[in-house]
């Protein structure tokens, strides 16, 4: 069987990213799968994808960022999904002639757009699952009004958490939708679990709201009430930073939690 998964931009760095490239690896042990990215912005992706999964890009911008089509807005994707900008009658163009002209028997979506693409132009030979990697409640009340009507012609679709794949089938009426948890996928771990005596807790990623770093400051402060010689130790930027300096200094948590 062969698998591809459409995806915004695979040369780039995120979690989207890590986690279609990862899932892409593990189904390469059985079946023949590609990674579709609709854009590309370099000549080699920055995450490493294993030698048996195939990428290939559909507009290439060092090449066609001028292209007539790509300055006109696009028609497919929905205007109110936040990569819009991105997008354009040329990538409307491409995904519809990957779509129609593809030769998978299964196409993953990877963000709400392209979901949409594959609801609207996948054809029905084809087994049509969309992928959603955030919340429904983050969505926008218009792009909710979009996936409710395009994600009824999908097959399937996936969300990363229990809660979120019940919160979809009881919101968005779905008949005939099989709506599942697919939590992200991770390589198994290459080092041993930690035993606990280094006393520090580290998380990394991009300060910016919807990663919620402020509930873990302020969870963290529990945690030293009981444990004083423990740490917390973010690694990242953005625009969270200054906020959560002044929660870490309102909580008296400046020797215990480094940003």
């Amino acid at each position: 069987m062969k698998i591809s998964f459409l995806i915004h931009n695979a040369y780039g760095i995120g979690g989207t990213i890590s986690t279609t490239f990862n899932l892409a690896a593990a189904l390469a042990e059985r079946h023949s799968v590609e990674v579709v990215s609709v854009l590309r912005t370099r000549e080699r992706p920055s995450l490493v994808l294993d030698h048996r999964v195939s990428l290939r890009g559909l507009v290439d911008l060092r090449e066609e960022k001028e292209h007539p089509l790509h300055l006109r807005p696009a028609r497919v994707y929905p205007e109110s999904e936040r990569r819009y900008d991105q997008y354009s009658e040329l990538t409307d163009q491409r995904i519809a002639a990957f779509l129609d002209k593809g030769d998978a028997d299964v196409v993953v979506g990877t963000r709400p757009g392209l979901n949409v693409h594959l609801a609207l132009q996948g054809p029905e030979r084809v087994v049509r699952v969309g992928q959603e990697h955030l919340t429904l409640d983050s969505h926008s009340p218009e792009l909710r009004t979009v996936l409710r009507g395009a994600y009824r012609r999908l097959d399937a679709l996936t969300t990363v958490t229990s809660a979120d794949a019940a919160s979809y089938a009881r919101k968005m009426r779905l008949p005939g939708v099989r709506v599942e948890a697919l939590p992200n996928s991770v390589p198994d771990p290459e080092l041993p679990p930690a035993d606990g005596t280094s006393k520090v807790v580290v998380a990394a990623g991009r300060l910016v709201r919807v990663k919620r770093y402020d509930l873990l400051v302020q969870a963290f402060a529990h945690v030293v009430a009981e444990r004083p010689d423990w740490q917390l130790r973010i690694y990242g930027k953005g625009q969270e930073h200054a906020r959560l300096r002044e929660i870490i200094t309102e909580l008296g948590l400046v020797n215990n939690v480094f940003l």
